[in-house]
């Protein structure tokens, strides 16, 4: 803006019914969407949750066989908290995520499968907003659904899963990008803010493990941080911001 003001988040799109949330881990879409995903549930959406991985690498106090199982549980814990019911793992290893064609098939197996018109990820750029150095395997999957969507639609792309029966899907109209560095919308956080701290909250193990603080006053203080760090853009309310790509 001219006036040197910030540049307002624009509501996110609402004319459409199915949506594919793709992260790397148990916890990403707790740490970066699931206040909006409450909402957009309690106003009759479907949304399906895709993890790359299973969160093994995840906790220096557990080997990778316990955590597995018990970073799965949390996250089927945490997605019912918000009333998503299907949760998919792709079974990648966690901390060595590789971007490439089998991540990429992998994905686009699942679009195919689900046919959303809105697909999320979470930030797949090096850095956070902070300046903080990103990790591997968040770039790689952000990256990897980036396009895996448009091989999703396209029949001489991976027609291997042509012949499982996944038919190709070119309906995916956006992809929304949370916890971008460069939001340029949107969803109002008040309706889903409780759920969404729930739904964090059901990562009790990893939270555990992973601060000294209770838990509950680390998930809620974490949580209105991070809604209310865009609000001035967005008509001082807390909200949920993505980085929107249309198609």
């Amino acid at each position: 803006m001219t006036d040197g003001s910030p540049t307002p988040l624009r509501p996110m799109p609402d004319d459409w019914r199915r949506a594919l949330a793709v992260v790397a881990h148990p916890d990403d879409l707790e740490y970066g969407c699931s206040a909006a995903v409450a909402s957009w549930v309690a106003d009759g959406r479907q949304i399906t949750y895709v993890l790359a991985t299973r969160g093994e690498a995840g906790m220096d106090t557990m080997t990778p066989e316990r955590a597995r199982s018990l970073r799965e549980a949390e996250q089927r814990a945490a997605a019912a908290v918000v009333g998503v019911r299907a949760v998919e793992f792709l079974d990648h290893r966690d901390g060595v995520i590789e971007y490439g064609i089998p991540l990429r098939r992998d994905i686009a197996g699942a679009v195919r499968r689900h046919r959303p018109e809105l697909v999320i990820t979470l930030n797949h750029r090096d850095t956070w907003a902070s300046g903080a150095w990103n990790t591997p395997d968040h770039v790689a999957v952000g990256r990897a659904v980036l396009d895996a969507v448009a091989d999703a639609g396209n029949r001489w792309i991976f027609p291997e899963l042509t012949e499982q029966g996944l038919r190709p899907w070119d309906g995916v109209r956006w992809v929304a990008v949370a916890n971008s560095p460069t939001p340029s919308h949107a969803v109002p956080a008040e309706a889903g803010f409780e759920q969404g701290v729930g739904s964090l909250l059901r990562h009790r193990a990893y939270l555990e493990a992973l601060t000294e603080e209770d838990p509950e006053t680390y998930a809620r203080r974490f949580l209105a941080d991070n809604t209310r760090v865009h609000s001035s853009r967005f008509a001082g309310d807390p909200a949920v911001a993505f980085e929107l790509f249309s198609r």
